[in-house]
Order: C-alpha cells, then structure tokens, then sequence
C-alpha cells in the first residue's frame, strides 16, 4: 500500500509538472498562423513578415494558414477550437476579431471570452479622398455639400463593416451629414471606380490609396490618424478639421485560444515586439504604408475593448449586416 501510494503520489507530482515543463520547452514544433484572408493582402504580408521573424527567434517553422470566407470567421472559429497549446494563433484585423459576429448575426467566437490577446502588429491609417473632378478641396466643402437635401454624393465601400464603411458611418452620424454608399466585393473594385470617377470619394487604407495620390488619380482631403502621415505631410487630420475623437486606424494583431498559457503568450508578445521595433521592421512596414507596433497583451486587451465599445454601437445603430 505504501509503495501504491508513492508510486500515485509521483505520478501526482508528473501531472503537475508535465504543463510547466511543456511551457518551458514551447516551442518545440512549428507553428501555425492562421489568417482569415487570401494570400497577397495587409494581413497576410503582416503574417508572412512577423513570422518569418519569429522563426529566426525561436529555432521553429511559423507557417502561414490561409483560410478566408465568412468575414474571416471561419479562421477564427478554427483557432478558437484548437488546442490552447501555443500552436496554432489567429491573425486577424478589425472586421474578424471585433465586427463579424455582429455583423453576421452570429455568436461563434466572442474575442473577449473565446481569445488570449497576444500583441498588435500593424496599424494602417485610413485617407479620405475624393476624385480628382470634383470641387471639394477640404473636408468642410465635402461635409456641405453633404448637408444639402437631396444631394447626391457617392461613397465606395469594400463591403459593408469594413472600417472603411464604418467611418464612413461614423462621419455621416457625427456631423448630420448624408451621402450615398455604394457597396462593393472587395477593395479592388470600389478604388477602380474611384479612379474612373463613377464615385465621389472614399475612406482607404494609406498602404492602398498611396500610389495612386501620387499619380494624381486621387486627391487626400484628410486622414484619419491622431497626427499628420510623413506621407502626407500638408494633409490634415479629422482632429485638425474639428472632429477632436475622430480617429480610425485598420489594425493587424495576434491572437491565441484563450486558455493559453500566459507564460506562453508573454514570451510571444516579447518576442513580437522586440522585433517590430528593429529599425529594418519599421522601414519595411512603413513602405508598405503602415506603422509597425507591437503591444503588451494588457495594452491589446485595453487598445480592442475601447475599439469594442466605439464601433460596435455604430454597427448596430446603422443596422450593418452582411444580408
């Protein structure tokens, strides 16, 4: 009995020591990052950049998981039913992580119970621009001609509840304003009928829009920022136009099963955010027309419930949905 009892006690003691000692090897296989796009876009280069960096790091493949549809819900559902083990991690932006529940009227996954914040990666300003044949040169002759009963402006959406079409909403609910939305299958199509100038104007991604303010092919009339772009340094911000809270920002993050350990979740997020702050990261993201940052799981977790509470209710009072 005595020997029963040491030999149950030890295997006690194992069981205890088994997750400890699985956290201190970790990693030891490679790891999968899941993202809720196709290949060639702003998460997944984001992915494919911070992973390739990682795998120098911690001696282990990061292997990039492309599994688009459903507003990328259909990555997040994967990730939130793997094994909380440190091997499998969502990579997503703001429409997956916080909008699409809400907008598809279903509650798979809800970031706050079903999700470990890990660190953010990137963060992508949007523009407001107009095509370069109309009159509007500031964000007030846009915002009176919006004023007018029965105007007609038209703004290109890349589908609805992107954040494009959300300060978009934002704007219009903000100021009393009213245009037209015309809802497009993607970001591609609406900038192609910006350039043609089958619409007025739109919000875009800086990394997006960039080129073709260059060309002339659009005209910035304000970006979304807290402070002016050095890419745009004579265009101002919202905050400058008057609209002191008006910031919007599309954002790339890092995401784990909830049950993660939190040693593991730490030792990533330093790991992130020590490498989004090589001078190297930051040229090669700021290229692409985004500011690399990394954050503390804590600060993600403040930085997504303040998203959270600002986007949500617009959301809901504009009666968004994907039907």
């Amino acid at each position: 009995m005595r020997k029963l009892s040491l030999i149950a006690a030890s295997l006690f003691s194992m069981a205890l020591l088994s997750p400890a000692l699985a956290q201190e090897s970790w990693p030891n296989k490679p790891i999968k990052l899941v993202v809720p796009y196709p290949p060639g876009g702003n998460v997944d280069v984001a992915a494919r950049i911070i992973g390739d960096k990682l795998q120098e790091r911690l001696k282990q493949p990061f292997i990039v998981d492309n599994r688009p549809g459903a507003g990328g819900m259909i990555a997040a559902e994967f990730v939130k039913k793997a094994d909380p083990d440190g091997y499998t991690l969502f990579v997503g932006a703001n429409g997956p992580i916080l909008f699409s529940p809400t907008i598809f009227k279903k509650d798979s996954y809800n970031w706050k119970t079903d999700f470990a914040p890990v660190s953010t990666i990137t963060f992508a300003p949007l523009v407001l621009q107009v095509h370069p044949s109309t009159p509007y040169q500031t964000v007030q002759d846009l915002l009176t001609e919006a004023k007018k009963p029965g105007n007609t402006l038209t703004m290109a959406s890349p589908g609805a509840g992107t954040q494009n079409h959300l300060a978009s909403e934002y704007l219009q609910r903000s100021t009393g304003s009213q245009w037209i939305t015309v809802h497009y299958r993607g970001n591609a199509p609406a900038t192609t009928d910006l350039i043609g100038g089958q619409v007025d104007f739109n919000f875009d991604q800086m990394s997006v829009a960039q080129p073709f303010i260059k060309d002339g092919r659009t005209r910035p009339i304000a970006v979304t920022s807290a402070t002016r772009l050095p890419q745009l340094p004579n265009v101002p911000t919202l905050v400058e136009a008057g609209f002191t809270d008006f910031t919007a920002e599309t954002f790339t993050g890092v995401m784990a099963p909830k049950q993660t350990p939190t040693d593991i979740v730490h030792k990533l997020s330093s790991e992130m955010q020590s490498i989004l702050a090589e001078p190297a990261i930051q040229k090669r993201f700021e290229e692409l027309g985004v500011q690399a940052k990394g954050m503390t799981p804590e600060d993600f977790n403040t930085f997504l419930n303040k998203e959270d509470q600002r986007w949500i209710p617009v959301i809901k009072e504009a009666n968004i949905n994907a039907n």
